[in-house]
This record gives C-alpha cells, structure tokens and sequence, in this order.
C-alpha cells in the first residue's frame, strides 16, 4: 500500500498464559465509541427514520473526536467520560442491545478481572442505571445532556463555580456588590456573600481583580438541589453622597453606604444540572434599581424575583458551571477552574456531610431591622449601625463577605429619614476558638447628616451588645435575638465594663425590671434602656467545635467535670442525633480518650462502649446514612486509641457471653447491628498498637479474638431463648432477620483473616445451611439474606489478598452445595444470583452412591437454570460467564463420569442419559445461537470466549464413543437430542456429530441386526424439528454428504472385504488405500494409521520399499518435534513422545528409501533430523552418524547406475471388474527392466477370464457397460518435470535423470490422427496429433506402484505450438551441451541443424504457415489469436538459435564437411531473410556463462521465452537493432 494510506498505531501486549493478547494501544473508551458507531450504523440503515439514534451517532462522533484531540483538562474529560458512557448505555437500551457493564471509572468491566458475584451486581447497577436514564427521558428531568443530572444526584456534596466577567451600570461612585444564593419561596440567603468592591470608573477597586473575578459556592447538598427555586443575586451598595443628585462634592458627607438596587437570576436548571453550560458561555443578568431613597434591598429583591422588569441593558456578565464534589474533590478535579485564586463562599450551614478535618468556626451574624424614636428632632434618624467585635479591650475582626479581606468594624447601609429599617444584611464574624469566652459583639447607632460639617457633630446616640457564649458555655443560639437598647453619654457607650453586666436581650414581659433599671442608672455606668428604641439580629453558627446542647457540652469538656461523666456519658443518647453527627469526630476522640484515659479501670467502659454503639446506631439510619463515610475517614485518619481494641472487646464478649447463657442484655441487638464498625475499630486499633510495639501481645490478641469468636459462636448453639433472643436469631419468624443480615454481614471484614475464618465460617455455614434448606418456605427478605451473605462471604474467598482460601472452599462446598442444588431447582427466577456459585471439581472425596446422587442433582439443577432464563436476555456478559462456568462443570463432570461410572459394574443408565440431555440443552441455548447476532457481537463473543457449542459438542461426540456396548441402551432415546444438535448451523460441529448416526445405526444392527427403531425416530424427530424452524439447505447438502460417506464407506468395506481373499496383493493395496483416504477425510484418525501399517506390511511383502517408505512417511507428518505424549494408537505401539516416534519413524523410512534407491528423499530426511539433532536435542553422536549417512547417499547418486522404471497405462473395462477398479484407467510404475509384454503377462494372470484389447482408444459403451472384463495396456511416457532449483543451470546427466522418471505426474501417450479435409500437397493441415495426457491423482512414485489417471487430449495447433517449443529446447539444449565440452563429436549438432534448416524431409515450419496463418484458418478459429501469434514467436526465436548453433557448427566442422556446412549456411540465409520480415528479429543473448556479462535472471526469461508452451503469452517484442 502507498505510505499515505497507512496509519502505524501503538499496540499493547498481555500476556495470559502462553497466549499473548495483542490490542491496540487506542484509548478503551474511543475503541467502544468506534465500535459502537459502527453497530449503530447498520441498525440505523434498517431504522432510518428513528431520529433519536440519529442524534445520539452525531454527538458521539463528536465526542469521540474531543476524546482523539487529547487537549481536554482532567474534569472535563471525566465528564465527558460520564457522557459518553451513558449515552452508549441510552442508545444500547433504546436499540434492544445488550447491556454493558461498567467499573467505577466508566471502563468496560473485564469478567476475567472480577468476581461472579461483583459482576451480577455490577450487571444490577448497571440495569437500574438506565432505567433511571430513560425515566428522566420519558418525565422531560433532563434535557439533551446525557446524564449530568444523574451524576449530580449521585453526589451528596454540589458546588457552582461563578466568573463574574463585567458590571455594566452607571453610577458615578463606588459600590460593593454582595452576590450570593437565594431561596425566593423561603426569601432567605442559602450561601454568604461574596463581595465584590467596584470602582467609579466602571472596572474593579483593585485593578489587579480584572479578569479574576471568581468564585465557587460550595457544601450544597441534595436537599438545596431538591429547593424549587434557586437564584443568584447580587445587591448593589454605592459608598459615597447620601444623594447623587448633590453635586457640591466638598460640602457632602462621604463614605456613606446606600442602596442602589439588585441583579437577579434564576438559576435552577443550570444548578440541577438539567442546563448544560460551559465555562465559556456568557448570562446577563439585568439590574434593577432601587426607586425611592427609602426602599429596603431585601424587599426590592422579593419584587424582582416574582416580576421580571426592563434593565435598561445595565447589569452583570457571568459564566457559571454547575460541578460535583467539595472543595477537596473540585480543586482536584477542576484544577483549571478552581485555583488558589478562586474565592470560596460556604452554605449559610453545615453541608449534609460533615469530613473529619473540616473544622469550621464560623457565626453569621444578620442585621435584621430596628425601630428607632426621632425624639426630638423633626424628621427620623438616618440611622447607621456600627458593629464591632470587642473582648475586654475592645478589638477584633469581621468579614463582610467572601473575597474580602477583614475589617475592624461593620457599617450598615442607611436608610433615608426610616424610623423602622430592615436591613437583612449578613455578615461573618471570625473569631478564634479560644477568644470566644471573652467575645461579644457591641452595635453603635448614629445618625448621619448629607452634611459633611453637620455629620462631624454627630454622635453615637445608642448602643446594644450580646454575648457569643453562654455562661454555661454552650453558644449562642441559632434564631432571631432581640437586643436591648441602650442610651447614654457616647463616651460611655464605649466603654466594656459600663455595659457588659446589662442584660443584652429584651423581654416583652420584664418591663418592670427596665423601669427599674432607668432608675437605678448611675448603678451600672450611666447607662439606661431605651423602650422606644428595638434591634433584631439574627444569628446562625457553623461551628464544629461550639455546641449550643448543654449535655453535648459535658460530654466534649468531661475533664472540667469530672464528677459529671457518667452522667454526661449517659445521656448522651438524649441529644438529638443531629448534634451528635455534626461534632461526630470530636465526639468519638472523647469517648476513645475516656476510655484510654481510665485503662486501668472497667469503671467507664460499658458506658462508653454504649455510647459507641449509640452513636453508631445513629449513622446506620437511613436521615445520617451520608455518614458512613465520615466513620470510615475517621477509623483510617483520626483514630488513635491504641489500647481501645482490649475494651472493646472484654465489653463485647461480656455481653456475647451473657446473651448465650439466656440472661436478659437490653443492649445486645444494638451492638449486633454495630458489630461491624465494632470491628473495625478493634482491628485498626490493634493495628496501631502493633506499628507502635513492633507487634507486641500478638499473641494474646490472637487468643482473646479467638475467645471472642467462640462467644459468637456459643450464641449461635443457645438453647436460651429470651425473648431478645428470638427475635434476633430466629430468621425465620422475624421479617428483618439480624443474623441472616446485620451480624455476618458486620463481620465479613473478619474472614479476611484467616484464622478468623477457621473460627467464624462453620458457624456461619451452618446458619446458612438450615436457612437455605427451608428458605423456599421462608419469606421474601430471608431468601435474600440468605442468598446475599452467601454471596459476600464467596466475594471474599475470590479477592487475593485474604490468603489460602482453598480448604475454605472446600467446606462451603461439602457443606452447602447439594443443599444450593436442591433449592434453587425450587426457585424461582429472583433467586438467579445463586448460580453464580462456580462448581468446583473438590467433591470427588464423596461416598460412591453420594456422588452419584450429586451428579444427578446437579444436571438437573443445570438444565432447569438454563432452560428457565435467570438472567435478562441483555445480559449477556453474565450469561456468557454462567455458560462457561457451565461448561468447565459439565467437562469436570464427565472427566470423572469417565472413570467412575463407565465400567459395566457401575455404569448408571440414568446418570448418562441426564448427561447427554444437559449437553444438548447447554448446546441448543438461544443465548449461544450466533448465527442470531449482528456481526459485532458474534465477534466479541467469539473473542472473547470463543464457541463454546464447539466445545461441548466434541465432548459428546467423544462421551458417546466411549459407551461401548452401552450404546444400544441410548437408541433410540438419543437420535431427537443428537438430530437437534446437528441441527444447528455450525460446520465442524455438524461434521464431528452427524457421523454420530452412523454408529447408532451400526449399532442397532449389531444388537438385532437391523436398525427399524433408529429409522423410525429419526423420520419422525426430523419431521418435527424441521416443521419447527430447524435446519436449511446447507444442512440437507451435509446429510446428503453424510450418507454419500456411509455409502462410500460400505462400499469400500465391502470391496476390502472381497479382495482379502483374493490373491491379488494389489487389489488388497488398492482397496486399503481407498478405506485409509476415507478415515483421512472424517477426521478418524486412529483408523486411518490403523490401515497406514496395513498397507506398509503389504508393500514389504512385495519388496516395493520406496511405496512403503512413503507410506511410513504420512504417519510421520502427523507428528511433531515436541516431547507431548502419542495417543497409543496401535497394539504395539508403546509410550512414548511424539519426537521419540518421528525419529524412529524416520530411521526407517530412510532404510526403506535405500534401499528402493531413493536416495533425494532420504537425504531431505536426513537433513531435517540433523537440524533437530544441532539445534533442538543437541546430540552431536547421531549428528555425525546422519551427515555420514547423507553422505553416503550423496555419493550413491553420483555411482550407482538406477534403471529407469517403465509406466503403463491399463485400463480395467466392462462391469465384471470390482467397483474400485470398473471403467477406470491407472498408470502403474514398472518394475526395473521390466518390459510391457511381462508386465502385461503378470496382469493378465491376476484376471485369467479378462480379454486384453490391443487398441489405445477408449473403448465404447458396449465394452464399458458388458458383465465381462476387458483389460487395456500400452506404454506412456512420463513428462519431466525439473525442479526450479535445478532450472536453468548445468546439472550432471545423473542427477536429472533421476527426475525423468520419478516425481512424475503427467505422462503421455501419441498417436496421428487424421480428421477433416485431407490435402494430399500438405499433410500437417489435417494431422492431428492425439496426445493423450494422463494425469494422476498423486505424484508416482506413492503409497502405490500406480493411480488412477484422467486423459486430455491435444488440438494441431497446439501440437505444433509443443513441438516448436520442444525443437528450439532441443537446440538450446545442444548449444549448451558443446559449449561446455569441447569433445563431443559434431554429428548430433549436424544432424539436428540440417533437419531443421534444409525442409526437404518434413518440409520445416513452412507446413505450420500454409496451415494455420491463412485468411481461412483465422476466419473459422478467432479464439485461436494467442495461440498463432505464440506460434510466430517461437519460429523467430529459432532463427537466432539456428544462427547460434551453425556458427558453433563451423567452428567445429572438419574439412571433409565443409561442404554440407557451407549448403547449410546458404540456406540459413534464405530462411533468416524470410523469416525477420515476416516475424520480426530476436537477439539472443549471451549463453556461454564463461564470457556473459548478463544476469542469470536475464537468461531464464530468455529461455522461457524461446520455449514456452504457454499459450497466452507472445513473448519478447521485436528489436531492429541488437543491444550493445
């Protein structure tokens, strides 16, 4: 191919086994793309106009074209992975293909790679993946975005990256923009602020923002996604004049914050993820401006998002994506988006889960609103709130917003002449953990004038303040506060120790303590409450160190208290379970640091234990479920109690033991359900200890695990039977069974252990067995249980990593499977995941009778389980995994069928048949029927497992020859079975079965000697299968092609059996022969050598050693040089390796080509044993022993004169000849010496009635079709055929003599002929020449001294187109011949030339113009155009080879010649002149190889050329001028 059309691609290697797989090295998921495509393309022909596959092939040929480019960043490759696949699993369902399991990356899930059971459930997610993908279609859920909104979902944690790209709005002074998320039904925030600072001059405060503008609102749960409305809205605060319409700059008050108005966006699709957006895309979203001076944010906010007004084109520019994860998994996954400069802005609360590690300490603070008295001035206040966050000196920090840097002090926004403002800003309030006790927050008010000159004179005109914590030491709680408000002098307001004894909120109902406080005043540092003076504030903390539940609180600070742990310790199960998982790591540190703390005592350890189960408990209910993974991260992170595992476990067996003697323990179900957390502290515990001591008291941990097992298991065996108890152990009377499913599920971590195993698994097993023996009766969720633990505990015996399972298995085996087997034979299609259980072949230890029944059983199980369907009919992968589990049982099976219950004493009739009927049940499945699939999953089956109705069908083909006599108890039982298998349109499994018939039929005969029984069920079994659907006309040629082979079969039976008591020993070869062909071609091959030695013996006999030789010969080509063992296939045969009985073969069939002195093929002989001797074996004795034998060889053929053999033709005429030889012709190899009369003598005797016919024609019907024999002989000459390594160079007379009579496979016969029109002036017009062309059917010599051979007759032109050729080899020959030798004598040369040159004898070529290059001749014969021009070439070439050879002649004449040389050159002359202008001129080159320059090459075509018989090539063109 040109370069241009290929294309070089990686591949990669795998070694399995001694396979070696070679895939390319095209990413995985690109392959699937191409393939898929490609299966869709050849549905969607037939489907056209199905517009949904249309659109799904176009986005996946883009996306596979992004997936090419290589260039997409890590997250969005992963989330077109996510498309990808869920598009092909959309369309694979949508199309009715099957359904393509997948690991947790998206990959295709090898089933090489995985357990049965983890690809069954793989198989279930897989299914319940897509239907979920069709219902969002069907329900309008999602879009044309192919499974973003499943993946969101998916996640408990969401985020939504904002870009903000531009501000467009003309205000003409700063601003702050504060965007965040918002409920519009609730009206309330859902994250912080993020804070924006925007210049005047329309670009960012700080201009090195530009283009930096990013932020990302994290910890969204489903719950948030679950809101029906989610918008994005930014408020918008100018800081500068308290109006813009004043323009006296130097005279205004500066820095004032004041309402400008609001952005808006709805946002939920695009969070939902039922919008796909890109990063790249720009949203408008519009401003709104505040009307009135007067109009509050928060309520112009409520107007905007119920009513959509014009903005006038002023608003925000942004870019948004919805992504899953936190912050970790983002920044991870999203590194292009989310950078260290992204800004993050939290949820207002905690997210759903709560990591270990995150540690927040974060208070919302919200200015709410206030209701402030104008008192003495005319019009209200201006109020401004200044909040600072004050310890006992007064300082601290607070953050207005995401993205912005803190600030000492917080004002709000003013409200124009607003006697009630409501503010509703929110603010965070940072503050260390250890700064809270002495925290609280102080809140100014005063009153700002437009007036720069009258707003200086202002003062502070009331002040409030609240605590952070309690006295108690919880925190403030969560909600609305109303705050007191206090009046005095300014100066004191500021001061800490004036205010802080006050009470900070109001009550409605203690109005009498405030009158009493005004009065009492100068008492508390001249301050006195303000009645008509209210601020709201609202107050939320996101802390995961500050608790707002005095019990909590206890527990977490149980050092200050000590007197309170127990108490503390037991009430923990009173706090709401809400509390406890937000602080659940600080939680768990503080019962594990009770514990290690107090470890030389017990007095703590039950209480904590409970705690732990509590807290648990907690995690398993389905409302904190998101936790699981917060435990877990603690057990492999953040816990560290090394000496836990001995409490733990002293406590859990104490209760274990207590249970099992049927005393009450309330908490013991509680700890069942958390036994497996329990564990797994146990053992991280124990592991920590181990790192820390360098694995100290493992033995002592060994043994108190043991003890601990044996509690369980002493729990299992109870008689006591509390009314706990019953309803824990008895699985049977409780719908939510916790043995069958909380406990061994707990503790299947441990029997990853293998000790743990010895221990834990004959409990288990026999939980297991009595359940599974009666689970048919049983309810829905014991079957399951049952079923699932099974499952689990098998998932584990399969990984690697849990050591040697392998006694392991055995007792699960021994213990549960004939229970599985009986069972499932009762189940119905939901309990398909039981067969998931791989037979094994460790069973064999059964009692005789046992295993007997076990067979029985399990076909019955496997022919029910693949009749019934259990799995999906799209579940192909899991259905090809079962069918080869399938198929490795049924062989392991039959292995011991073989040599158990073979033998006439224990053979079982029943078992057999059982056998053969689940064989051709496995065979017959629709699910292995590939001639039903499309071309793309044939290939993949095929690839991947192969055939398998292959397999199995050569299994019983050889199961059924091994019955032997008991044959005859199958018939005619199994003709319907067998007749339905060769049913199948499958060519080797039709050829190796239907032969199957034959036997029976045999059979039958043998056993009552007919076959009426055989006959009739085949009739009839046809007929049925026929009439339903089965077989075709390949079928029909086979069973036609079968019968052909019995007939022929019997025929040659019957012909051997004839002539083995005939004398003739040639009949007997001829017949043994036919029979040996026929094993060869049905594939029997023990027969077929059985009558290789047959023959042999036969040959010896005789003494033709050469026909024995090459008999030997076919029996050595079955061979091969490895060291594998030969099946004996003979009486004498004994062991031995296949390279053992190749060599010896050959040994002996070199001594036979010896000594029939052919010695070529015992030299090639030899050759290949040396190889094997110098390169494989390296036996350098026998090396040296057969190069001395090849030598030997070598020189024989050089030496020693060998005969030339004679060939005869003998036709055997008339029907009174056997059929093997009636009306057929073969060419027999003569004898040395041996004349055709002898020959013809000794055949006559052979057949003394026959009459010899002294005519070569072939005789006519009358003689073919008479009961009499008629014998034909006559003598043909074989036709050399010169090997190519010897053409074209000077071989010794010896050596090519050889060839002349051996190798051969055409042999000829000519007689003239004449036919037409005879015209007495030329001859040659009306002669023909009847060749007679013989051509066998194998080489002579053979297996044979003779073949049968077909002739072929010859037309005159090609006959003189043969014999042009053959005269001009002639010459070349003869030129050559005396170029080398100058010593031979000139006659032969003379003699030839002259008869050629002077045509006074048979008138030269001129008869083949008068002939054949007419008007008349080209006119009846244009098919004849190749052939004449042929002709014409070859009598050019003649000229220069007649040149050649008369100038040879001259310089060799003698004198007393010179005259007949000198005639002859004259008529040389006249020819050569005549000839070049009717023909052309032919150079010839060089032939003298002492003097040619020109290559060999050169010279062959050359030679082709001048003697070729092909008829379709016309040679050289003609040259005027010969080259230099």
């Amino acid at each position: 191919f040109p370069a241009s059309f290929i294309v070089l691609k990686e591949v990669t290697i795998e070694k399995r086994g001694d396979e070696e797989i070679i895939t390319s090295a095209e990413m995985p998921l690109v392959k699937e793309v191409t393939t898929t495509l490609r299966e869709w393309g050849s549905i969607w022909k037939q489907l056209y106009v199905v517009r949904r596959l249309d659109r799904l092939m176009w986005d996946l040929m883009e996306w596979r074209s992004q997936l090419l480019s290589g260039t997409l960043p890590s997250d969005e490759f992963k989330e077109l992975k996510q498309k990808v696949t869920s598009k092909i699993d959309y369309g694979n369902k949508i199309l009715e293909l099957d359904v393509v399991v997948r690991d947790a990356d998206g990959n295709i899930l090898d089933p090489e790679r995985a357990s049965v059971i983890s690809l069954f459930r793989a198989h279930e997610d897989a299914t319940a993946k897509i239907t979920e993908r069709i219902k969002e279609e069907q329900s309008n859920v999602q879009l044309d975005h192919s499974g973003v909104s499943a993946r969101i979902q998916s996640s408990p944690t969401h985020s939504l990256y904002v870009f903000v790209r531009n501000f467009v709005c003309r205000i003409g002074e700063d601003s702050e923009l504060f965007m965040s998320l918002y409920d519009p039904i609730k009206q309330t925030n859902i994250s912080e602020n993020y804070l924006v600072r925007w210049g005047d001059k329309g670009l960012p405060k700080d201009i090195e923002m530009l283009n930096s503008l990013k932020v990302v609102f994290t910890d969204l749960g489903n719950k948030d996604l679950g809101r029906e409305k989610i918008y994005l809205i930014c408020q918008i605060v100018r800081v500068g004049r308290m109006d813009l319409k004043d323009t006296n700059h130097k005279k205004c008050t500066m820095g004032l914050r004041r309402p400008f108005g609001v952005a808006v966006m709805d946002i939920s699709d695009i969070i939902k993820g039922k919008t796909e957006c890109d990063e790249e895309k720009q949203y408008f979203i519009p401003f709104h401006p505040v009307i009135a001076e007067n109009d509050f944010l928060h309520t112009l906010l409520n107007k905007v998002t119920t009513s959509r007004g014009d903005s006038g084109g002023q608003g925000l520019w942004v870019t948004m994506k919805a992504l899953v994860g936190d912050i970790v998994q983002i920044r991870k996954e999203y590194p292009h988006l989310v950078d260290r400069s992204t800004v993050v802005a939290r949820k207002l609360g905690f997210p759903e889960i709560i990591m270990p590690g995150d540690i927040r300490n974060d208070i919302y603070l919200t200015l709410h609103s206030g209701d402030f008295d104008k008192y003495n001035k005319t019009t209200q206040k201006n109020v401004e709130v200044i909040m600072l966050v004050c310890d006992e000196e007064g300082k601290n920090s607070i953050c207005l917003g995401a993205g912005d840097r803190p600030v000492n002090e917080y004002r709000s926004v003013i409200y124009y002449q607003i006697k009630q403002p409501r503010w509703m800003e929110t603010f965070k309030v940072a503050i260390p953990l250890e700064e809270m006790p002495r925290i609280h927050l102080r809140f100014m008010f005063r009153h700002r004038s437009s007036q720069e000159s009258k707003d200086k004179s202002e003062r502070n005109f009331a002040m409030a303040f609240v605590r952070l914590m309690k006295e108690d030491g919880t925190v403030l709680r969560d909600g609305i506060h109303e705050l007191t408000v206090f009046k005095g002098d300014s100066k004191r307001m500021e001061e800490v120790s004036s205010y802080l004894s006050l009470p900070s909120e109001r009550s409605h109902s203690d109005s009498h303590k405030a009158a009493t406080l005004m009065r009492s005043s100068s008492s508390v540092g001249g301050l006195s409450v303000s009645s008509r003076d209210t601020l709201t504030i609202a107050t939320l903390v996101c802390s995961t160190k500050l608790t707002q539940n005095v019990g909590l609180l206890g527990l977490l600070k149980w050092r200050t208290r000590p007197e309170m742990l127990k108490q503390n310790l037991q009430e923990l199960k009173l706090i709401d379970g809400e509390e406890v998982v937000k602080f659940l790591q600080d939680t768990l540190d503080a019962l594990f640091n009770i514990m290690m703390e107090h470890s030389q005592t017990d007095d703590y350890d039950i209480l904590v234990f409970d705690a732990l189960i509590y807290i648990i408990g907690l995690i398993a209910d389905r409302k904190f479920q998101h936790f699981n993974t917060v435990l877990e991260a603690y057990i492999k992170q953040h816990f560290s109690a090394t000496l836990a595992y001995k409490k733990l476990m002293s406590v859990l067996k104490t209760y274990l033991d207590v249970s099992s003697r049927g005393e009450a323990c309330e908490p013991i179900l509680r700890t069942l359900k958390a036994l497996e957390y329990i564990f797994k502290f146990i053992v991280r515990s124990r592991m920590l200890y181990s790192q820390l001591y360098e694995g100290k008291e493992q033995a002592e941990f060994e043994e108190s695990l043991k003890s601990l097992f044996e509690s369980i298991n002493n729990l299992m065996k109870s008689d006591y039977t509390t009314t706990l108890l019953q309803q824990w152990m008895n699985p049977l009377h409780v719908p939510n069974s916790c043995f069958l499913h909380n406990v061994p599920m707990s503790i299947l971590i441990c029997i990853q252990n293998f000790y743990c195993r010895d221990i834990l698994l004959p409990m288990m097993l026999r939980e297991l067995s009595g359940a599974l023996a009666v689970v048919g009766d049983g309810l829905q969720d014991e079957k399951r249980n049952s079923v699932e633990l099974l499952n689990n505990i098998l998932e584990v015996l399969s990984r690697n990593d849990v050591g040697d399972t392998f006694q392991h298995i055995q007792d699960i085996v021994s213990s549960l499977l004939r229970t599985i087997n009986r069972t499932v034979i009762t189940m119905g299609r939901e309990h398909a995941l039981i067969v998931s259980l791989k037979p094994l072949d460790h069973l064999f230890s059964l009692s005789f009778s046992l295993f007997k029944d076990f067979l029985m059983e399990t076909f019955l199980l496997f022919k029910d389980l693949i009749g019934k369907h259990v799995y999906p009919s799209d579940w192909v992968t899991m259905i090809m995994v079962q069918n080869r589990v399938f198929l490795q049982a049924i062989n392991t099976y039959a292995d011991t069928m073989n040599h158990k219950f073979l033998d006439n004493n224990s053979f079982e009739v029943q078992l057999w048949n059982n056998y053969f009927h689940l064989a051709v049940a496995f065979i017959t499945q629709e699910s292995l029927q590939l001639q039903h699939f499309s071309p793309t999953k044939r290939s993949k089956i095929l690839a991947k497992y192969g055939d398998m109705r292959r397999l199995i069908g050569f299994a019983i083909r050889d199961m059924w020859y091994k019955l032997g006599k008991n044959k005859i108890c199958f018939i005619p039982g199994m003709v319907g079975p067998i007749l339905e298998m060769t049913l199948i349109p499958e060519e080797e499994l039709r050829r190796a079965t239907i032969p199957i018939f034959f036997d029976m039929m045999q059979c039958e005969h043998n056993h009552s000697g007919n076959f009426r029984k055989f006959e009739n069920e085949i009739i009839l079994k046809l007929d049925h299968e026929v009439e339903g659907g089965g077989g075709d006309e390949r079928y029909m040629d086979m069973r036609a092609h079968f019968v052909t082979l019995v007939t022929g079969l019997l025929e040659r039976l019957l012909d051997y059996r004839t002539v083995m008591s005939d004398d003739s020993r040639n009949n007997r070869m001829s017949c043994t022969v036919n029979l040996l062909n026929f094993y060869k071609d049905i594939n029997r091959e023990g027969m077929y050598i059985r009558y290789l030695y047959k023959l042999r013996d036969l040959h010896l006999d005789g003494e033709n050693y050469t026909e024995a030789a090459y008999t030997l010969l076919l029996h050595s080509k079955l061979l091969k040089w490895s060291e594998e063992q030969c099946t004996l296939q003979l009486d004498f045969q004994t062991p031995q390796s296949q390279r053992q009985l190749k060599e010896s073969l050959y040994d002996t069939i070199i001594s036979y080509f010896d000594k029939g002195k052919m010695w070529e093929e015992a030299i090639t002989l030899c050759k290949e044993l040396a190889d094997q001797f110098e390169m494989e074996v390296f036996d350098y004795e026998l090396l040296g022993q057969k190069l001395n034998q090849q030598a030997k060889f070598y020189e024989s053929i050089m030496k020693i004169l060998r005969p030339k053999p004679d060939y005869f033709a003998v036709g055997y005429y008339g029907c009174g000849f056997p059929q093997f030889l009636r009306n057929k012709v073969f060419i027999h190899r003569g004898k040395e010496y041996e004349r055709r009369e002898d020959f013809q003598s000794q055949l006559m005797s052979q057949f003394p009635s026959a009459v010899r016919l002294n005519i070569t024609t072939m005789p006519g019907d009358d003689i073919k079709n008479s009961n009499m024999q008629y014998i034909q002989c006559f003598t043909v000459q074989p036709v050399l055929e010169i090997p190519p390594r010897l053409r074209n160079k000077p071989v010794p007379d010896q050596i090519i003599n050889f060839y002349k009579s051996n190798y051969v496979q055409r042999f000829q016969y000519s007689r003239p002929v004449r036919r037409g029109k005879v015209d007495p002036d030329n001859e040659f017009a009306s002669m023909w020449i009847e060749r007679t062309t013989f051509i066998t059917a194998y080489k002579l010599p053979g297996i044979l001294r003779w073949f049968e051979a077909t002739n072929v007759f010859m037309i005159p032109l090609e006959n003189a187109i043969e014999t042009m050729g053959q005269t001009n080899e002639k010459i070349l020959t003869m030129i050559n011949q005396y170029q080398c030798d100058d010593a031979l004598p000139i006659n032969p040369l003379s003699m030839l030339l002259n008869g050629i040159v002077d045509p006074a004898v048979m008138g030269g070529f001129a008869k083949y113009e008068k002939a054949f290059f007419t008007e008349e001749y080209m006119h009846e014969h244009h098919e004849d155009r190749d052939k004449l021009m042929r002709l014409k070439d070859l009598i050019a070439w003649q000229i220069p080879l007649l040149g050649r050879g008369i100038s040879l002649h001259g310089k060799r004449v003698t004198d007393d010649l010179r005259p007949f040389h000198e005639r002859m050159e004259e008529c040389f002359k006249q020819l050569k002149k005549k000839v070049e202008k009717e023909y052309g001129v032919r150079e010839l080159p060089d032939t003298d190889e002492r003097r040619s320059t020109r290559p060999r090459s050169m010279l062959r075509s050359v030679r082709q050329s001048i003697c070729s018989l092909a008829g379709s090539e016309c040679g050289t063109p003609t040259k005027t001028h010969p080259e230099r």
